[in-house]
């Protein structure tokens, strides 16, 4: 079974329509999103009407649950925060219970899913390097286990090994960000994993990164929003 996963989409339609597009066009059995569909970004409303369209089984991210949870807001940054408080008021009683529905964490096909971490998934802690990778590991049973949050692509091994996934190894793998990278390349990013032999690929996607930049300017947004876009920062 081939299953496509997503994260990180953050209100960005332009990026999200050309990963699905993409997605579209191969084998693919499902696809999953890990979470963080609004925040940052111009469409927040339209980027759940797609998830929630093709019936896309998705997961709370920080971003999420700051949509309806006041106090979680207060924890963010002040850009994060100034964003959620521009989405909130953009999203209707069906977008919102539809975020409140979400679940934190779940095992699908093999694998555990969630948006930041394994270990506390309600905390949305960051997994930043393998030091970080090394305290999960214990919180998840699976052979691999996905997450998002951090918005860089990256592969941890529990024995320290190749960045890749094969049968023998237990992996924490971050899919990336479909919506804002962050790892220094503008395209949007998103995961392929293949539960027969066990195997996962990043794949990057190209899209109008010039369109979202102007709705968020137009949007009245911070400008900061929009110039990481372009850097994939």
């Amino acid at each position: 079974m081939r299953i496509a996963i997503v994260s990180d989409i953050h209100g960005n339609l332009e990026a999200l329509t050309a990963v699905l597009e993409d997605i579209d066009r191969r084998p693919v059995d499902e696809i999953v999103c890990l979470g963080d569909i609004v925040g940052y970004g111009p469409d927040p409303a339209a980027c759940l009407a797609v998830i929630r369209g093709r019936r896309i089984p998705s997961f709370m991210g920080n971003h999420d649950q700051a949509a309806f949870d006041a106090d979680l807001r207060t924890t963010f940054s002040l850009l994060a925060r100034t964003a959620i408080e521009w989405t909130a008021p953009r999203l209707d009683d069906g977008d919102l219970a539809f975020l409140r529905s979400l679940p934190y964490r779940a095992e699908l096909h093999g694998a555990t899913f969630v948006h930041a971490s394994p270990r506390d998934p309600g905390e949305f802690e960051y997994v930043m390097d393998d030091l970080d990778a090394a305290r999960q590991f214990g919180s998840f049973t699976t052979p691999i286990c996905f997450i998002g949050h951090t918005h860089d692509p990256e592969i941890f091994r529990e024995d320290l090994g190749p960045r890749m996934v094969d049968a023998e190894h237990r992996c924490l793998v971050n899919v990336g960000s479909v919506g804002q990278p962050r790892d220094g390349n503008p395209k949007a990013c998103y995961g392929l994993y293949d539960t027969g032999p066990l195997s996962f690929e990043h794949v990057r996607v190209a899209y109008d990164v010039p369109a979202t930049a102007a709705k968020i300017y137009q949007a009245g947004l911070p400008a900061q929003l929009a110039e990481r876009l372009v850097l994939g920062v």
